[in-house]
């Protein structure tokens, strides 16, 4: 079998080993997130996005980074308080992590080489860079930072439909 994205483990923010088989028929939309970001205001609409389909099968995957400009400096416990007390974020936030780089979370590898950006680049360029996974484990589309959680509404839900 080739890889895909339920052939992973990641940890929670705890450190628990997370499969993400336990993910299998589900839409997954992966994000690595920061907390002090110009982008942050997307835990918003990301949060929205999930409460309006989860019960269709979707989640939103979120991995802190601190890559791009430290601009997420905390530490675990400190980031799921930031998302709860900030945005009420209900959606798994899992451990920090790095996603370029010798480093980079395997799954992460997995989402740039299945899903290029522009001119083909795997690299991350920023926060919020999102990646949409249908519910066989492949990666169905890759969003910049700057696209809003509201604009991805429509391919959501196609691919809850599909």
């Amino acid at each position: 079998m080739s890889k895909n994205f339920h052939s992973f483990t990641v940890k929670s923010a705890t450190g628990a080993e997370v499969p993400l088989e336990k993910f299998k028929d589900n839409v997954v939309l992966v994000v690595n997130v920061a907390s002090k970001c110009g982008y942050t205001p997307q835990y918003s609409g990301l949060e929205e996005m999930y409460e309006k389909f989860k019960a269709q099968g979707f989640t939103v995957l979120a991995f802190p980074c601190n890559q791009f400009g430290a601009q997420e400096p905390g530490k675990d416990e400190e980031i799921q308080e930031f998302c709860q007390l900030n945005y009420g974020v209900k959606f798994p936030v899992m451990a920090k992590v790095d996603v370029n780089g010798s480093n980079a979370e395997p799954v992460f590898q997995y989402l740039k080489e299945s899903a290029p950006g522009i001119l083909g680049t795997e690299m991350i360029k920023w926060n919020f860079t999102k990646f949409l996974v249908g519910r066989d484990g492949k990666v169905l589309k890759r969003y910049a930072p700057q696209d809003e959680p509201k604009d991805m509404m429509d391919d959501v839900s196609a691919a809850l439909k599909a």
